[in-house]
C-alpha cells in the first residue's frame, strides 16, 4: 500500500529465485488524499478499500502459503490511520503492517540484492516513492546504513507545480527543497563509499525509460536528467506532456520525482544511476521466504539488541524459556503471541542500561521506538506492552489483558520473572498453570519453605490480578 500506488505481487520460490506469477498496479494516489490536517479523506479511503477488495479477489484465485500486506509513508503519517486500518484489513482479509521508513529501506535492499548477482559489491540503492525517499548503503547481501527521508513524488509535485504548471523557477525550487532534505545526511552516501548506484523505485525506472525512448540519452546521469527537466518545462503544463515511456496517469507525479532525483544526484555527486526492476515487493517476498525457512531477521534483531545493551543473556534466556513453558500450560487458542512473548522476555531487561529504577518502563519505551529490522510498528508496540506488564500493577495494561491469550502470556511472563528472581529452578513436571475465568497455580510446598521471599511475591501477584478483577488461586502440593 504505497503512497502513490497499491501493488500486488504473487510469487513462487523457484530454485535460487522468486518467480513472479502475477503483478497488479493500481494508481491510488493515497498521499494526495491527505487533507490539510493530515487525515485521509473519505474519498481516498473508499478508493483504497475498493482496490483492496479487488486484490482480495485476485488472491482468492491462488493457493497461498503466506501473505504479507505492508503500508508505507502515507499510512505512516495519516493521523486517522488507526481508525482506517480495521476497515482496510477487513477489505483485504489479512493483517496490514505499517512499516517504518527504515524497515521499508531494508526490504527494498533485500529485493535489489536478490536481483544483482555481484557478490560483495558495494552499492547505494535509492528509492523515490510517493511519500518518502530511502537511501540504503550495503555490500552484497549486507546492509550497512539505511535512512528514510520525508520527501516524495506526490508532495513535491503538489507543492511546487501548483495546478500542474511547469516552469524553470518552480523546478529549481523543487530541486533545492529536495537537496535540503539530504544535505545533512549526505557524506556517508557519496561515491567514494560505493561502486554502483541503483534506482529501485518506479520513479527511477520510468525516468530512465523516458530518457531512452525520447532519444535524450542512454544513461541516467546529471546531463540527461537536466535535459529531461528542460523538456518538461517546454511542455509548460502536466496535461500537455506527451512522451513515449510515460503513461498519462504518471505525469502529474513524475515531475516531482525528477526534481528529487536531480536533487540527489547533485547533492551526493552521483555520476550514474542504474535503474533496476526489483525493490520493496520483491524484498517482502524474500523476507516471507526466509521466515518460512527459519531464517527470520527478527531473531537477529533481538539478539543484536540484547548484545548492544549488554543484557545478561543467561537471565534473559531463562526467563524466555520458562515463560514459554508456562504459557504452553495455559493452552492459548493459537500461537500468534508465542514468539513475541519469547522475544519480549529476552528484551525485558534492556531498560537497565538507563536505570534500575523503573527499568521495565525504560525497556517499554526502547522496544517500541527502537530500530528493530524485521519488526512492524504493531509488533514492537505489542512487545513493549508485554514488557511493561511483566512487573508492577496491571492497571496500566488492563485493556490489553481483556484478550485472553494476551492475559495468559502476561501471567506466564510475570511468573517466569518472579521465579527467576526467587532463584527457583523450575521442574515443570511439578508446576501447573491454568487460566480460564481465573488463574490457578500449583507449586511444590517445598518451594515456599526453601525460598522465604516466594510467599511475599506470590501474595503481591495475587493482589495485582485482583486489582484488575481476576481471581488468582495458588495451591501448594507434595
Amino acid at each position: 500500500m504505497g503512497s502513490n500506488s497499491f501493488r500486488l505481487h504473487i510469487g513462487k520460490h523457484d530454485g535460487d529465485a522468486i518467480r513472479v506469477l502475477k503483478s497488479v498496479r493500481e494508481p491510488i494516489r493515497l498521499a494526495a488524499g491527505l487533507d490539510d490536517k493530515g487525515n485521509l479523506t473519505p474519498a481516498a479511503m473508499q478508493t483504497a478499500l475498493a482496490c483492496l477488495r479487488n486484490f482480495r479477489e485476485a488472491l482468492g484465485n491462488y493457493k497461498l502459503d503466506a501473505v504479507r500486506v505492508v503500508a508505507t509513508s502515507a499510512m505512516r503519517v495519516a493521523r486517522n490511520a488507526a481508525a482506517f486500518l480495521p476497515e482496510a484489513e477487513q477489505a483485504i482479509g489479512y493483517p496490514i503492517e505499517i512499516i517504518s521508513g527504515e524497515e521499508e529501506g531494508r526490504l527494498i535492499y533485500m529485493g535489489v540484492a536478490s536481483a544483482v548477482a555481484v557478490p560483495g559489491e558495494r552499492r547505494l540503492v535509492i528509492d523515490i516513492g510517493g511519500g518518502s525517499t530511502e537511501l540504503i548503503l550495503g555490500r552484497g547481501q549486507e546492509i550497512e546504513r539505511v535512512e528514510s527521508f520525508s520527501v516524495g513524488t506526490v508532495k513535491q509535485s503538489l507543492s511546487f507545480f501548483v495546478g500542474g504548471r511547469i516552469d524553470g523557477p518552480s523546478f529549481e525550487a523543487a530541486i533545492l527543497s529536495a537537496r535540503s532534505h539530504f544535505e545533512d545526511a549526505a557524506p556517508p552516501y557519496r561515491p567514494q563509499f560505493w561502486k554502483q548506484c541503483y534506482g529501485s523505485s518506479g520513479t527511477a525506472r520510468t525516468i530512465a525509460d523516458i530518457i531512452v525512448k525520447n532519444g535524450i540519452g542512454k544513461e541516467v546521469n546529471a546531463e540527461t536528467l537536466t535535459a529531461l527537466k528542460q523538456r518538461f518545462i517546454e511542455f509548460g503544463h502536466v496535461s500537455k506532456i506527451d512522451m513515449p515511456g510515460l503513461r498519462p496517469d504518471r505525469a502529474s507525479t513524475i515531475i516531482g520525482g525528477l526534481a528529487i532525483l536531480i536533487g540527489l544526484v547533485r547533492e551526493l555527486g552521483i555520476p550514474l544511476v542504474q535503474p533496476i526492476e526489483a525493490g520493496l515487493r520483491m524484498g517482502v517476498m524474500w523476507d516471507l521466504h526466509l521466515r518460512s525457512t527459519k531464517r527470520d531477521r527478527r531473531e537477529q534483531s533481538v539478539q543484536a539488541c540484547v548484545e548492544k545493551f549488554h543484557v545478561d543473556q543467561r537471565r534473559a534466556n531463562r526467563v524466555a524459556d520458562d515463560a514459554l513453558a508456562l504459557y504452553a500450560q495455559t493452552r492459548p487458542s493459537c500461537e500468534i503471541y508465542t514468539r513475541h512473548l519469547y522475544w519480549s522476555a529476552l528484551l525485558h531487561e534492556v531498560g537497565l542500561v538507563v536505570s534500575h529504577t523503573g527499568y521495565h518502563k525504560h525497556a517499554c519505551y526502547m522496544i517500541e521506538n527502537a530500530d528493530l529490522p524485521g519488526f512492524t510498528t504493531r509488533e514492537q508496540k505489542l512487545m513493549s506492552r508485554l514488557v511493561v506488564a511483566h512487573k508492577g500493577n496491571l492497571r496500566k495494561v488492563s485493556e490489553m489483558i481483556e484478550e485472553v491469550d494476551i492475559a495468559k502470556a502476561v501471567v506466564a511472563f510475570r511468573l517466569a520473572v518472579l521465579f527467576m528472581h526467587s532463584r527457583i529452578d523450575i521442574d515443570f513436571s511439578l508446576v501447573r498453570l491454568r487460566m480460564k475465568s481465573r488463574i490457578e497455580l500449583d507449586i511444590p510446598r517445598e518451594w515456599v519453605a526453601d525460598h522465604p521471599t516466594l510467599s511475599y511475591w506470590l501474595e503481591k501477584e495475587q493482589e495485582h490480578w485482583d486489582d484488575v478483577g481476576v481471581d488468582f488461586t495458588i495451591r501448594t502440593t507434595g
